[in-house]
């Protein structure tokens, strides 16, 4: 979906008059914000293509993260799967289910004590996104019907289970 697809789907919510007035401005620029972009000028630069050429230019996704948490989220980036490919399915899904476990376990033992310390969370969120990457990973190659070689468990997931057995 386009980024002026986006916007006018939003707008269906609310009214452009009303997000005119917030933003403090034209209603027509709200109404072009939701129209496709052509040479003949009709359409203008939303705020998403706005943002979206801030985060290529400085190549920091943190404006997607605060977005992503403002709404209750996270932001999680979707590995790259090109020249990934799984062997066999079954072995794949049983070392998913493995690592998932050991995260939990290193959750558990987090909280022993009946509080996670600040820096232990922080451990626990890296460990869980870079579980969630490889396991989107993992989906992905399956969407491809891509069956040879399974990437390795991201280096952090790795790290932080070599922890736990510690």
């Amino acid at each position: 979906m386009e980024s002026h697809e986006v916007l006018r789907h939003a707008l269906r919510k609310t009214t452009p008059k009303a997000v005119a007035a917030e933003l403090g401005v034209s209603l027509s620029l709200v109404y072009k914000w939701a129209e496709k972009p052509t040479d003949l000028g009709s359409g203008s630069k939303n705020p998403l293509d706005r943002l979206q050429q801030i985060i290529d230019l400085s190549g920091d996704t943190g404006i997607v993260d605060w977005l992503c948490r403002k709404q209750g989220g996270h932001f999680v980036r979707d590995p790259d799967v090109s020249g990934h490919r799984i062997d066999h399915v079954i072995p794949a899904t049983q070392e998913i289910i493995s690592h998932f476990s050991l995260l939990l376990s290193e959750i558990s033992t987090a909280a022993l004590d009946h509080s996670v310390t600040k820096e232990e969370a922080q451990d626990i969120r890296k460990c869980w996104d870079a579980l969630k990457s490889y396991a989107e990973c993992f989906v992905r190659c399956c969407e491809k019907g891509d069956f040879h070689e399974m990437p390795r468990v991201p280096k952090i997931v790795a790290d932080a289970m070599e922890r736990h057995v510690e």
